[in-house]
């Protein structure tokens, strides 16, 4: 009976190990020495759907977000045009690597936010939880986007 019992407690762990390792195209993940969160996302991929991003949405779930990916990498700027609620934009490079984080972006502000010279990815989130998080510079992103390159957090 013991002996059972230790055995479903182990494929239990080892069961949710894989779950946990598992990358979804419809969730991200960040994590640094002081926390590890995890995003459903949408993904924003061809430029029709960079382009119209999260724009004219009255709110967004708390741990929602939108990941726009640019391949190859390359210089991106964000403006807040149509774009109703306030957001923190969390810029990426080809490894996961956070490489800037623009928090409280204003709604409707045609102001350019650039995200550097070699963005892969761009996570866009409601205001105040990259903060929360603590996410900055040097925080690693786990998606699957990030599995044909050197990724730091693999899948």
């Amino acid at each position: 009976m013991m002996r059972t019992a230790f055995v479903l407690a182990l494929l239990s762990f080892l069961i949710g190990g894989i779950a946990r390792a598992e990358c979804r195209p419809d969730r991200v993940e960040l994590r640094n020495d002081l926390a590890e969160v995890r995003f459903d996302v949408e993904l924003a991929i061809t430029p029709k759907e960079r382009s119209r991003g999260l724009m004219f949405r009255e709110s967004m779930p708390n741990r929602s977000g939108m990941l726009f990916v640019f391949d190859p990498p390359q210089p991106v700027a964000f403006w807040m045009k149509n774009t109703l609620i306030p957001l923190d934009m969390i810029f990426v490079d080809r490894a996961g690597r956070v490489t800037r984080v623009h928090e409280g972006a204003i709604p409707g502000d045609l102001s350019p936010i650039e995200g550097g010279d070699s963005v892969y990815a761009v996570l866009e989130i409601n205001a105040g939880l990259a903060e929360r998080y603590a996410i900055r510079p040097g925080s690693q992103m786990r998606h699957e986007v990030f599995s044909q390159g050197p990724a730091i957090w693999p899948c």
